[in-house]
């Protein structure tokens, strides 16, 4: 024995029964059979499936049970009354229907999609009554109504933003997607101080970011976005969605305008950028590198998926929204961008620009592909990408310079010797130019202009062989530097000071190197060779500066030897000669301690090494000679103006060489 059908059942087949019978009742008129079965299939959704295209709204019950037209209308019209009397009073009311409980928005949004059923269909007169022009004059009021709420529940429900929240949003970016930014000191053209090296930790960017979950960027109270939703929606499928979109674009430009004052990046014009400042711009530009991380990994983003929850019903209005409300934004930042990639070029500019470089290529325009995927966006999308182009020029652009700029660079060698400004500044340039050499390798070509017509790398071919493009530049910029460094050594007239000159400052940029990427690239043979030359200039060094003072203490010129006592010259060390010759040493001796106390040797393991070689080579020589002719002079009339220095004074005096000390005299006399 079967089952007896459910009740429930039971009922749908009556509905759909009768259903069936209104519509053969008005076959005469297709039209009116459509608009009947939309009508009804709006009241209720156990008659969907008779017309699959209707909206289902189980708040408009009527009686379909009957099978007379003329009852049918009426149950419309009834219901058309009820709306309309929803609709007319608060159409008269001063109260907003957003600040009203939840059920009196329902009931008006009922309203509403009873109001939009009807007014769609083409239903005629019945009666005297035009049913779907009183309800289309109705539906009117209603989304007049629902414009005029819209602004003041957008604003009522705008998360208020401020520099505080947006900054710590900035350091979760920060620790979310670590970027690169190097600072380099550029207090003066060629710097005397040191910089700090700057890492680089470029993240790749995804569709979905952390930041969509942070509450400090919500742009709408997430309470109100299903209100939001629901009016957007219901002016959508009435034919209002130019005016929603007018509104609310309006609404959300402004909040986004906002944020970029209190993120500080201005609307500048190309002139203002081209005459401002470099310390001023370079601050502009710093804020404009924290204010697009903020807006492109987060509020563009948050924006985005604000579209998608309120205009889910239509995927066009979506994209048109997201569009217009964010275009102005982004523009207004490439607009800085495109300015700065064409002010005039200076050195210490490279740095920021290769900042907003990397944002731009590794950021901006990832998020713009994938936030901006239709033809509305397309030339956002293609204004990033030539921006990009510009800027990169302005780095090559700008490399170029700089190497023009170290071969050419005349100011004077410094007095003691030491380290040139010149020598500073390229190499803390040199290391921050590695902190990007991912992007400057895939930046450069072999035809920018770096060429080595007039260096010899004869003895660094090797180094080059296996270099990449990148490092190539690299080398050149050092080989400029030290061919600049030579050409300066040329003008000092001592020969030693000559040879301290270039050693302190090879060994500057051995040193600068070795432990850095930058050796790593430069590779182990040019690390060598540089020591290598080092070794050389302190060699060259000793043979020029105390040659003099050496040849003094050999007894090439005495016929004697060791000091004794004889009656006649012959045989004997002619004690005039030897008188000479412990005289000129004193004062060759006297001489380079004058003059090499005030000169400088910055590493003080290099200044201690230098100094122990020369009292290796003197003191040993002068103890000897003593040794040898001190009797023959040593309690003479006047003999400590002969015998000036014990071997100990000397070896005393050496260690105040180097020093950078000013205004010495002759060295101690001996006690």
């Amino acid at each position: 024995m079967s089952a007896s059908p459910a009740p429930e059942a039971d009922g749908q087949e009556k509905v759909i029964a009768a259903a069936q019978h209104i519509v053969k009742s008005l076959a005469n008129s297709k039209n009116a059979a459509d608009d009947m079965i939309r009508i009804l299939s709006g009241f209720d959704h156990r008659l969907s499936s008779l017309y699959p295209d209707s909206s289902t709204n189980p708040d408009m019950i009527a009686s379909s049970t009957s099978s007379s037209p003329s009852d049918t209308f009426k149950a419309i019209l009834e219901q058309l009354e009820a709306a309309e009397k929803v609709v007319m009073r608060w159409d008269s009311s001063d109260s907003l229907l957003f600040e009203s409980s939840g059920d009196v928005i329902s009931l008006y949004f009922s309203s509403v999609d009873d109001l939009i059923a009807i007014s769609s269909s083409s239903l005629s007169v019945e009666g005297g009554v035009d049913i779907r022009v009183r309800a289309e004059n109705v539906l009117q009021l209603a989304m007049s109504r629902l414009e005029e709420e819209l602004h003041p529940l957008l604003i009522r429900n705008t998360v208020p933003l401020d520099a505080t929240g947006l900054s710590c949003s900035l350091r979760r970016l920060s620790l979310s997607f670590p970027s690169s930014e190097a600072d380099f000191d550029t207090s003066s053209e060629f710097d005397t101080a040191d910089t700090a090296t700057a890492t680089s930790s470029l993240a790749p960017t995804t569709p979905h970011h952390p930041l969509l979950e942070d509450p400090s960027l919500n742009l709408i109270r997430p309470e109100a976005v299903s209100d939001l939703r629901d009016l957007a929606d219901r002016m959508i499928r009435a034919g209002y969605a130019k005016e929603l979109v007018q509104v609310y674009c309006s609404i959300r430009k402004d909040v986004l305008d906002e944020c970029l004052s209190i993120l500080g990046v201005e609307r500048l014009s190309i002139d203002e950028v081209q005459h401002m400042e470099w310390r001023l711009l370079d601050e502009k530009m710093k804020k404009w590198i924290q204010g697009v991380k903020i807006v492109i990994r987060g509020l563009l983003s948050r924006e985005r998926h604000l579209c998608d929850s309120i205009f889910a019903s239509s995927e066009e209005i979506e994209e048109e929204c997201f569009v217009e409300i964010t275009k102005g934004c982004v523009l207004q930042l490439l607009n800085f961008g495109d300015a700065v990639a064409i002010i005039p070029r200076s050195a210490e500019k490279l740095f920021r620009i290769l900042d907003m470089y990397e944002v731009v290529k590794n950021e901006v325009l990832p998020e713009l592909r994938i936030m901006y995927p239709g033809e509305l966006g397309g030339s956002i999308y293609a204004e990033a990408d030539c921006i990009l182009k510009r800027l990169g020029d302005a780095v090559k652009g700008i490399l170029f310079d700089f190497g023009i700029q170290v071969q050419r660079e005349n100011t004077r060698r410094p007095q003691a010797g030491e380290i040139h400004p010149l020598t500073r500044y390229v190499m803390n340039y040199m290391r921050l130019l590695v902190v990007y050499g991912e992007t400057l390798e895939g930046l450069l070509s072999d035809d920018e202009g770096f060429t080595l017509d007039n260096i010899n790398t004869d003895d660094d071919a090797e180094s080059l062989g296996s270099m990449t493009r990148y490092g190539r530049r690299l080398y050149a910029l050092i080989s400029y530097l030290e061919a600049n460094l030579e050409e300066k050594s040329n003008h000092y007239e001592d020969g030693g000071l000559r040879c301290i000159f270039l050693m302190n400052n090879i060994l500057y940029i051995y040193n600068k190197t070795k432990d850095s990427e930058l050796g790593r690239i430069l590779g182990d043979h040019w690390l060598r060779r540089r020591r290598g030359k080092i070794r050389q200039f302190s060699k060259t060094y000793l043979r020029v500066s105390w040659t003099k003072a050496l040849s003094c203490l050999r007894d090439d010129s005495l016929s004697g030897g060791s000091s004794g006592s004889s009656s006649g010259s012959s045989g004997h060390s002619s004690k005039t000669a030897l008188k000479e010759k412990f005289k000129n040493f004193n004062l060759a001796f006297d001489e380079l301690y004058r003059v090499q106390t005030t000169w400088k040797v910055p590493d003080p393991q290099m200044r201690e090494e230098i100094k122990i070689s020369i009292s290796e080579q003197v003191i040993p020589a002068y103890r000897a000679f003593v040794g040898r002719y001190g009797a023959q002079i040593d309690g003479g009339r006047h003999s400590n103006r002969f015998i000036k220095y014990t071997p100990e004074d000397l070896e005393s005096h050496v260690s105040d060489l180097f020093e950078g000390l000013s205004g010495v005299a002759n060295p101690r006399r001996r006690a």
